[in-house]
């Protein structure tokens, strides 16, 4: 009697078929492009921090600071454009590149020239609607307009006086700290308006450049000028608030002022 054995065929029939060769290989190509991509991503990533966490060198810092910042070497003010820091080193060198045609006066800025040329030209757009004076600039005439006004509309910390000019609050606020920044080269007497030094310069060189066309007389100081031709022209600009008289001179109404001041001392 012949025995048949059971063979395991049916186990095989229902096992899941095996992958083919060309399938193994397209996938084991595809885990291999993944790996590799994400291997040069990583290495994209490293290499971005490592820019981003480099030093900067100290060439470069100082590249950085001038563009935002530049500092004259004498007095140590700064400036956002070579221009500007151009323009103000003048102030410590004397500079004066622009002159005038007409008279050869010599200035900084062109701009200050081309103000300076209205003078030849008779040229005064600016006038006050109060006195009808005339002026070259339109900055002239608004600090002009204060006089008839009254406005002071800077005040000192220090001692609360008031001013019509910023230029004028800061010469006063040398007076608290007793800063004297304009020396004569002669006789090292100390200013604190640089005006105020080349006014007394014309001490030791006997310079008098200002000279009244009517009389002839001539001057060492502008105000003094300016304040001689009042003589001629009638021009009073200072008005007493109480009683209207008016004056030429503010040194005058000042003392006219005290009359008022005594008599209501004495009501």
């Amino acid at each position: 009697m012949v025995t048949y054995e059971e063979s395991d065929n049916s186990e095989s029939d229902h096992s899941e078929p095996k992958p083919s060769t060309q399938y193994l290989l397209s996938l084991e190509e595809s885990q291999h492009v993944d790996s590799g991509l994400t291997r040069n991503t990583d290495r994209k990533r490293s290499h971005s921090q490592q820019e981003d966490n480099a030093p900067v060198s100290e060439s470069q810092s100082q590249t950085d600071t001038r563009k935002k910042c530049l500092q004259c070497d004498t007095c140590g003010k700064t400036f956002h454009r070579k221009s500007n820091l151009t323009t103000h080193l003048r102030v410590h060198t004397g500079e004066k590149p622009y002159s005038c045609s007409i008279c050869g006066k010599e200035f900084s800025l062109n701009s200050t020239l081309k103000t300076h040329l209205k003078l030849h030209n008779g040229e005064k757009p600016y006038s006050c609607s109060s006195c009808g004076k005339s002026f070259i600039q339109k900055s002239d005439l608004e600090r002009h307009v204060r006089i008839h006004t009254g406005e002071k509309p800077y005040s000192c910390s220090t001692c609360g006086k008031e001013f019509t000019l910023n230029s004028t609050l800061k010469t006063h606020i040398r007076l608290h700290t007793g800063e004297k920044p304009y020396s004569c080269s002669t006789c090292g007497k100390q200013f604190t308006e640089k005006s105020a030094l080349k006014t007394h310069v014309r001490i030791h060189t006997g310079e008098k450049p200002r000279c009244c066309t009517i009389c002839g007389k001539d001057f060492t100081d502008l105000s003094v000028f300016i304040r001689h031709n009042r003589v001629h022209t009638g021009e009073k600009p200072y008005s007493c608030t109480i009683c209207g008289k008016r004056f030429s001179q503010r040194g005058n109404l000042k003392t006219h002022m005290r009359i008022h001041t005594v008599l209501l001392f004495k009501c």
